[in-house]
C-alpha cells in the first residue's frame, strides 16, 4: 500500500493577523509549516508528502524546507495552490505518483496532530474508504435563522468538530473533486465532496490537541504549549 499525504498551507492566514502568511509564523522559533510537517514525515507509511504553497510563496517555501537539516531529504516536493483550498487540493491530487493508493489531506496550519491519528485515520480508510477525524463539540450548537432566532438545538452526541487529517482511497478523492470541478459544487472540506457524490464518509475520534492554528489566540496557545512541553 502506498500511501502519500498532502499538506495545504496555501492560503494567506489573514484572520491571525500581521503580512506574513501564518504558516511561516515561526513558534518558538520554528515556523508553523515545517512543524506541521515534522509531524507528517514521522508517520512511517507515508512516502511522500505533496506541499501546496500559494504561487508566490514557492521560492520561501523552498528555500526553508531545503535549509532545514531535518526535512531537507524527506520526500516532499511542492505544488502551487490554487484560489480556494479546494482548489489547492485538486492541484495537490495532480501531483500524486500513479501507485499511490491512500490520500490523506492535512492542514499546514495544524502543527499537533499525531502520527498515531494518522496511523488510525489510514486503517479507517482501507477499511470504509473515507474517513475523517473529529470530537463531540463541548458547547451547545443552535440552529437560527438569517434573524438570529433558533430554530432548534440539535443533540451534541449526533454532532462533531471535524478535523484534518482526512484519508480516503485516492480513486474516491479523484473522482469527488473532479466531479466537483465539472458541476462547480464548492465544498468546506474534502469529505463533504464524498458526502456530496453518494459515497459514506466515517468519523473517528479526533484529538483535542489537533487544533487549527487560525486566530491570534492559536498562536499563544501554540507556543504556551511548546514551552511547557505539553506537545
Amino acid at each position: 500500500m502506498n500511501v502519500s499525504a498532502i499538506v495545504v498551507a496555501a492560503g494567506s492566514g489573514s484572520r491571525v493577523g500581521g503580512e506574513l502568511p501564518k504558516v511561516y509564523l515561526p513558534l518558538c522559533g520554528r515556523e508553523l509549516l515545517r512543524r506541521t510537517l515534522d509531524r507528517v514525515f514521522a508517520v512511517k507509511r507515508i512516502t511522500r508528502a505533496i506541499v501546496v504553497v500559494a504561487a508566490g510563496e514557492l521560492s520561501r517555501a523552498e528555500s526553508m524546507l531545503r535549509q532545514d537539516a531535518n526535512l531537507a531529504a524527506r520526500p516532499w516536493v511542492l505544488q502551487t495552490g490554487g484560489t480556494l483550498r479546494q482548489d489547492s487540493v485538486r492541484n495537490g491530487l495532480a501531483k500524486l505518483d500513479g501507485d499511490v493508493d491512500i490520500v490523506a489531506i492535512h492542514d499546514g496550519a495544524r502543527p499537533f496532530v499525531s502520527p498515531a491519528l494518522f496511523e488510525r485515520c489510514i486503517d479507517a480508510a482501507q477499511k470504509h474508504g473515507a474517513v475523517v477525524p473529529g470530537s463531540v463539540p463541548r458547547d451547545t450548537i443552535k440552529f437560527v435563522n438569517a434573524e438570529g432566532r433558533v430554530q432548534s438545538t440539535p443533540p451534541r452526541n449526533t454532532l462533531r468538530e471535524v478535523q484534518t487529517p482526512q484519508v480516503f482511497r485516492r480513486e474516491l478523492i479523484d473522482e469527488a473533486h473532479s466531479r466537483a470541478a465539472r458541476a462547480g459544487f464548492q465544498a468546506t472540506d474534502d469529505a463533504m465532496l464524498v458526502e456530496w457524490m453518494g459515497q459514506p464518509v466515517y468519523v473517528i475520534e479526533g484529538e483535542r490537541l489537533n487544533f487549527k492554528v487560525t486566530l491570534p489566540e492559536d498562536v499563544w496557545l501554540a507556543e504556551t504549549l511548546i514551552r511547557d512541553g505539553k506537545v
